[in-house]
């Protein structure tokens, strides 16, 4: 743990890399200022957008020893606010999966080419993004992945559609690493009936994870600038999440 006499000092900036398709997009990259290695983490964004909390745990994680990246998923939809922009792709359906997938493997190339990072990464993700790192960490060669109350991993047949074809929760015979799951019992996307089912599929594909619920805290209880904010669940949660890390990036 920290140490008062210890030196300390971050870089954070706008990095360009390389997404989807080859496309050029913009992302945040903060990192520890030394020669590390560092391990890496990728920050996979909700669908309020690529705003300001995410560029605060962008630098957190980095405060915490990572090198840690967030893609604009939502690059290609223009620029503006991060709430306009978001309110224009929520109409619109949001990002494909696919798309998702390619932007964020940019992200881990990106990480993974840094002469300080030490090679291992993880992804975070909240909300969609927490859907979304569920898809990642079964399509990519993640080390650790945390989903925070990512709604949308069960779906019904009749909710896929081109941009989300297959639901999540079908992936996790393919899961490729750790999982860290943590759950507001309030929340009603996912409803708690729905993480356990996901909970159920883990089990029965035999694959290494750890759930935590929390008792009055809903969807969001990490937001400290939105009504959904629970301290005390909130506090707990970012304790987990970063020994759940040092457990299997160190």
């Amino acid at each position: 743990m920290y140490q008062t006499n210890q030196y300390e000092g971050m870089l954070s900036e706008t990095a360009i890399i390389r997404g989807a398709d080859g496309d050029l997009i913009n992302a945040y990259l903060a990192r520890p200022l030394g020669p590390g290695p560092y391990p890496g983490m990728v920050l996979i964004h909700h669908l309020p957008g690529w705003d300001e909390w995410y560029r605060e745990a962008t630098r957190k994680f980095a405060h915490h020893g990572f090198v840690t990246i967030s893609p604009n998923l939502y690059y290609r939809d223009g620029h503006g606010t991060p709430e306009d922009v978001a309110a224009k792709v929520r109409a619109a359906g949001g990002v494909p999966d696919a798309q998702m997938l390619g932007d964020v493997e940019g992200s881990l190339r990106y990480l993974r080419a840094l002469p300080n990072c030490s090679g291992k990464v993880g992804c975070f993700g909240t909300c969609s993004g927490g859907r979304q790192t569920t898809i990642a960490a079964s399509n990519l060669n993640f080390d650790a992945a945390i989903d925070c109350w990512g709604g949308r991993v069960v779906m019904a047949s009749s909710e896929l559609n081109p941009k989300n074809p297959v639901a999540p929760i079908d992936m996790t015979k393919d899961l490729k690493c750790p999982l860290l799951g943590l759950f507001g019992n309030d929340d009603q996307a996912p409803t708690a009936a729905q993480v356990n089912q996901h909970e159920e599929e883990l089990k029965k594909h035999g694959k290494t994870y750890e759930f935590h619920r929390y008792d009055g805290a809903g969807h969001g209880f990490f937001y400290y600038d939105r009504p959904a904010y629970r301290q005390e669940q909130a506090v707990d949660g970012w304790k987990k999440a970063f020994a759940f890390l040092e457990k299997y990036l160190s």
